[in-house]
Order: structure tokens, then C-alpha cells, then sequence
């Protein structure tokens, strides 16, 4: 285990002062190091593509650049990595943390993932290897990383286990985000005004009843803040494929107009796909609701900032073409929001929340291939006779 600060140390000696990226538990301790330098340049990223992307972009304008990013969301950024840095010969740092590796307990949304990481890096010919976890390996390994990338003008990743960097708080610097602009009309200033996630789950359950009606979180605390408050059948948690929930969502709803389907998104997911917005605007029907729960942050990694304050949702679900857009302020807002009446489309609601979670905060017992096929057979849609797959 090394300290974050030996490892950005010599990273600077070696000409890296740039940083962008997508927090990761794993990560946490690094990525705190980064924001709270006010000598480094960090950019909270959307994505991991936009993050390989944007560190491009600073090393053509001539900064040794960093990309950061959880292996679950390397496939995000298998794009940028193999029709931009590799083609036009960009020459990066990737530090990639290693969720779900062989042998190692992990969630399940990592564990295919864990097991192809260094495959996956080796066919986009990007040579890797272990993130250091001893003072005297760190200037080897960027060594190693510099002379490749010297000599082939192509990024090398370093690949980061469990428990390589020791735990750092998260400074002043990460909590309190600046806001590019004011607040959207109708929402409250101050944080500990807003309503918690809880508040406001509890009242998405009153409003949706378990005949009529499936609720889908995204991934984070939201889907286990719903499991911990009730766990039903019409319930799916999304434990990984952020920012996939609106599009499940929008499947479901096009699929069953019988049933009201209700989104439950965060502003780091919303963010890393924004561009469902306009896809829901012109396909989503007036049986979808998407509720946003914007607490301005990635909690569940640390609560690093996202780039939401200020940004008003509701007026670019509306340019997108939602049918209905509403800013929330109080739990009321939420209930009155989904016992609407149905419009011509798919209707949004942005609510400013507080962080914050409750204690001892449980993860979803129920496998989510489980959870699947429970909500399937509540829908009554066939599965295969041994529940593993649905019948095609």
C-alpha cells in the first residue's frame, strides 16, 4: 500500500499534472488527492470515454495527461481508446482499478468484467500492468509507462487492485462544487433544506402499486435505499450499467403501456448518458416517468462532485422533447408528479436532495438475475423452465 501523495509526486516529476476521470470506490483515496491538489488540473468527467477523451485533448495541447476510471466502465471508454489515441497516436496514462478480480469478492455487475480486464486492455494493444503498491515501484512503473509511450506515442494503462492506496478524506476543494450558474427556479438553495433520498423513495412507493406499476433504480445507494425500504416484486435494481436505467426504462414502457413505469435516476448516471434525454423525448410514452434525485455528488464512491449544480434539468428534458418537465422542491411535488395525469409522452421530474445516507445500509440479497426473473414472472412474461433465461 503507498500513500496517494508519493504516487502524484512522481507522476508530476515525470511531467503528469493533468487529470481527468470517473470516481471508483477503489480510486477514492487517489482521485481526493487529485481534486484536493489545487496545483493539478482535474475534470470530473461524465464518462470514462469522455475522461480518455478530454485527457487527449490536453496532451495535444502539449499537458501530460492521466485518465482515471473503475474497469466496469472501461467498455465506455473502448471508443475513444481505439478510434482516437490509437489512430491518431495519442499517448496517455490510464490508471484502471481492478473491481471483481479472479479470486477477490466483489459485486456481481464486476464480475465478468474482473475476469477480462487484462484482455480486454491486451486486444486494444495497450500494454499494462499492476499499479505499484510500494514507494520504490511507483518511479519503475512510470518509467516503464514513459518509455513506451515515448517510443509508440500510445497510452499504457496501470491496473489497480483493492487496498493499493491508503485511505484519504475528500478536501473542501471536492465538497463544495462550483456552480457555473443560479439554481433552476423551484429548487432549494441550501442542502439541508432539500429532502433526504429516502423521503423521497418512500413516497415513490406510496405512488406506485405493486399491480400496476415497476419501479427501476439506478445504481448506487438509490437501488439499495429501495431494496432496504421495501423489496417487491415490481422493484429492479440496477447494480451496474450506469446511466442504462431511463433506456431499460424506455424499453419496459414501450413494451407494456399497461403498466406505469417509473425511473428513479441520480445526477451522476443522468450526466453519463445524457443523450437518453432526447431519445426519451421522442419515443417515450405517457406511461414513463423519470424522477431525478440530484445530490450534486458520486456518494457512493466518496461523495466526489459531479458537475450538476446549476444545471437545470428539467429545461433540457423540456428542449428534448419530454411532454411534461417539473422541478421539485418538496415530497408533495414528487407525489403530485406521479399520480398525474397522463400527458401525450413521457414526463420529468428534476428534486435537489440532500447527501446522506441511512446507517448500515444493506446491499440486495437477491442476486440480480434473481430480481429479473421475479419481476418477470410479477409481469407474467415466460421464462426458460429453469428460471435461468426468458423464453425467446
Amino acid at each position: 500500500m503507498i500513500e496517494a501523495a508519493e504516487f502524484v509526486a512522481a507522476a508530476r516529476r515525470a511531467g503528469f499534472d493533468w487529470y481527468a476521470g470517473v470516481p471508483c470506490s477503489f480510486l477514492t483515496p487517489f482521485i481526493n488527492h487529485v481534486i484536493g491538489d489545487p496545483t493539478l488540473q482535474y475534470v470530473s468527467a461524465a464518462n470514462e470515454g469522455d475522461a480518455v477523451a478530454a485527457a487527449a485533448g490536453a496532451r495535444i495541447g502539449g499537458r501530460h495527461a492521466v485518465a482515471m476510471m473503475q474497469n466496469s466502465g472501461l467498455g465506455n471508454a473502448v471508443s475513444p481508446l481505439t478510434s482516437l489515441t490509437h489512430v491518431f497516436r495519442i499517448p496517455l496514462l490510464l490508471i484502471c482499478t481492478h473491481r471483481g478480480a479472479p479470486g477477490v469478492a466483489d459485486e456481481p455487475q464486476h464480475a465478468l468484467m474482473g475476469t477480462i480486464t487484462g484482455e480486454l486492455l491486451t486486444t486494444m494493444q495497450i500494454p499494462w500492468e499492476d499499479f505499484p503498491t510500494q514507494a520504490h515501484a511507483i518511479e519503475p512503473a512510470l518509467a516503464r509507462a514513459g518509455a513506451y509511450s515515448a517510443a509508440q506515442q500510445r497510452p499504457y494503462a496501470l491496473v489497480m487492485q483493492q487496498g493499493s492506496i491508503a485511505p484519504q478524506s475528500l478536501g473542501a476543494r471536492g465538497e463544495a462544487p462550483t456552480q457555473a450558474g443560479g439554481l433552476p427556479q423551484g429548487t432549494l438553495s441550501g442542502r439541508a433544506e432539500r429532502p433526504s433520498r429516502t423521503a423521497v423513495l418512500e413516497r415513490i412507493i406510496a405512488a406506485t402499486p405493486l399491480r400496476h406499476s415497476v419501479v427501476i433504480a439506478t445504481t448506487g445507494y438509490t437501488g439499495r435505499e429501495l431494496y432496504a425500504l421495501a423489496d417487491r416484486d415490481n422493484h429492479c435494481y440496477l447494480v451496474g450499467s450506469m446511466g442504462c436505467a431511463t433506456s431499460v426504462g424506455l424499453g419496459l414502457a414501450m413494451a407494456r403501456p399497461d403498466l406505469h413505469v417509473v425511473v428513479v435516476d441520480g445526477d451522476g448516471a443522468a450526466l453519463m448518458r445524457m443523450g437518453n434525454f432526447a431519445t426519451l423525448g421522442r419515443y417515450g410514452p405517457a406511461n414513463l416517468s423519470h424522477v431525478l434525485l440530484d445530490n450534486e455528488m458520486h456518494e457512493s464512491t466518496g461523495g466526489q462532485s459531479t458537475v450538476s449544480a446549476g444545471v437545470d434539468f428539467a429545461q433540457i428534458a423540456a428542449a428534448c422533447g419530454y411532454a411534461v418537465c417539473q422541478r421539485a422542491a418538496t415530497l408533495g411535488d414528487v407525489e403530485r408528479f406521479l399520480t398525474r395525469a397522463r400527458a401525450r409522452g413521457a414526463g420529468f421530474l428534476h428534486l435537489k436532495i440532500r447527501p446522506g445516507i441511512p446507517a448500515n445500509l444493506p446491499r440486495p440479497r437477491t442476486p440480480p438475475e434473481a430480481v429479473l426473473r421475479r419481476l418477470m414472472a410479477h409481469l407474467d412474461v415466460p421464462v426458460a423452465a429453469d428460471g435461468a433465461s426468458p423464453t425467446l
